[in-house]
């Protein structure tokens, strides 16, 4: 039997592969027809949109979008738009050619639903304050407490909605009998938001919150009944939950707790055959074993490669390139770090892609020129570093406010390594404030450590001085 390609990438299918579409093609599917895809700020230029858009009919602008051709050559199905919106088909066929919407709450989640830039709309989106009280405990089901107003307050600054999230917590609430595809929905909406709210805020006050929705989440698939095709979709849903809670965890500086959820996630993608989330989990993987086990943090970052070999993207293959690179650098060979690192810069000059997965938005330029900074100080270069760490704290990312802080205490290690107390500190001094809005574990811990390398010479150098009793008046 001859072995056809798929039409879609181009790679080859395997023998048993009766679909037309490798699986990494089905996965794209399955996401693109389960969520509204991620446009380009070019997509609402587009004449019908614009048109619609300034005749204040949401349901017209909804047929606009359906027959964008970014779409390709067949505009999207009423029934898979009108299961991003949470209504029938035949609903949404009244609100494409009915009076307009006025309801403000569903125009406004609709609108946010599909990503229609604000300044294109003709009404405003509600905004969440951030202003929130100390909050008290609850009691939580297994003994331990959940911090409900603390997490109204980490919703409220990071754009959760948490009421979906408590809702998964409350020890009252029974599983579904069965589970469609509008769960799985949901799971994946999780995802996303709490990788938002990671972005803005940090990962300690996430990382508990991730691990029991996961934990509830997983507790009713196993109890519920589904068809294969949902729980295919389940099982990768679930698998990019448990990549989340341990990315949470590494940032929590929790790393112990985080390599379970891993082996989770690669056991559930290959159940459902979904090898982009096995990439995933692979890249998180060599990101736990880096420091630890560089050699086998290699040997991921090789196999992630291998596994999306002929599917990834440019951004992808950075990142997994930039992941060998910086273990190679752990394990002190140079010759293996620059070729690594070489591939890394070659495929970051490709571009952005359509279908870049989302947690992909972090690979920047700064990412890049970051990791270059570590993997030179894992060599023992440490002016090198402290060059990659300057251009980073020189343009600062306003969407990456943790890795913003991240790396400009790489900054003061690095100085203070070349043995400049005074700079060490002074960067030290300017990280204090922030590192209290920005919460995370691995954050505190190399503060603490930049601390007890100045604490020698507080006594000659005031900067050192003033940054060491700056940071135990915080500290307490």
């Amino acid at each position: 039997m001859t072995r056809a390609n798929c039409p879609r990438c181009g790679g080859r299918l395997a023998r048993d592969n009766d679909s037309g579409r490798c699986a990494p093609c089905q996965a794209a599917e399955r996401d693109r027809l389960s969520s509204p895809p991620t446009v380009p700020a070019s997509f609402w230029e587009h004449e019908p949109v614009r048109q619609a858009l300034a005749e204040r009919h949401l349901g017209r602008v909804i047929r606009a979008y359906r027959y964008h051709p970014y779409h390709g050559r067949n505009p999207l199905p009423q029934t898979v738009v009108a299961g991003w919106l949470g209504i029938t088909q035949a609903q949404l066929s009244r609100v494409e050619t009915g009076p307009p919407l006025v309801h403000l709450d569903r125009l406004s989640h609709w609108a946010t639903l599909l990503g229609i830039p604000a300044t294109r709309l003709w009404f405003a989106l509600p905004r969440q304050s951030a202003v929130v009280a100390e909050p008290p405990t609850i009691a939580h089901e297994e003994g331990g407490t959940t911090k409900r107003r603390q997490f109204h307050a980490v919703a409220a600054l990071a754009g959760i909605q948490a009421s979906g999230c408590l809702d998964l917590l409350a020890p009252q609430a029974d599983p579904p009998p069965s589970v469609g595809m509008e769960q799985v929905r949901y799971a994946g909406s999780l995802v996303d938001e709490f990788r938002k709210a990671d972005a803005a805020v940090g990962a300690d006050a996430l990382c508990d919150i991730a691990m029991q929705v996961h934990e509830r989440l997983s507790a009713w698939a196993t109890k519920a009944a589904y068809s294969r095709s949902v729980g295919d979709a389940l099982q990768s849903a679930l698998a990019d939950l448990a990549i989340q809670a341990a990315w949470l965890a590494i940032d929590a500086d929790r790393r112990a707790e985080a390599r379970p959820y891993l082996n989770e996630a690669i056991a559930r993608a290959r159940i459902a055959d979904d090898s982009r989330v096995e990439v995933r989990a692979l890249a998180c993987m060599s990101l736990l074993l880096r420091e630890d086990r560089p050699g086998e943090a290699v040997h991921c970052a090789e196999a992630a490669l291998r596994a999306s070999a002929g599917w990834a993207t440019p951004r992808l293959s950075t990142l997994l390139h930039l992941r060998a690179a910086y273990a190679q650098a752990t394990l002190r060979d140079a010759s293996g770090f620059e070729r690594e690192m070489t591939r890394a810069r070659r495929a970051f000059e490709g571009g952005s892609h359509e279908d870049d997965l989302p947690f992909i938005s972090f690979v920047t330029a700064q990412e890049v020129t970051g990791i270059q900074g570590l993997s030179y100080l894992a060599l023992g270069r440490p002016d090198r570093a402290a060059g990659c760490f300057r251009a980073i704290t020189a343009a600062p990312s306003a969407a990456h406010q943790r890795n913003n802080v991240y790396y400009t205490v790489q900054l003061a290690r690095a100085v203070g390594r070349q043995g400049d107390a005074g700079e060490a500190a002074r960067v030290g001094l300017s990280l204090l404030p922030k590192v209290d809005r920005v919460r995370s574990g691995r954050v505190s811990r190399l503060l603490g450590e930049v601390r007890s390398s100045l604490s020698a010479a507080r006594d000659s150098i005031s900067e050192a001085r003033e940054f060491v009793e700056a940071y135990d008046r915080a500290l307490v």
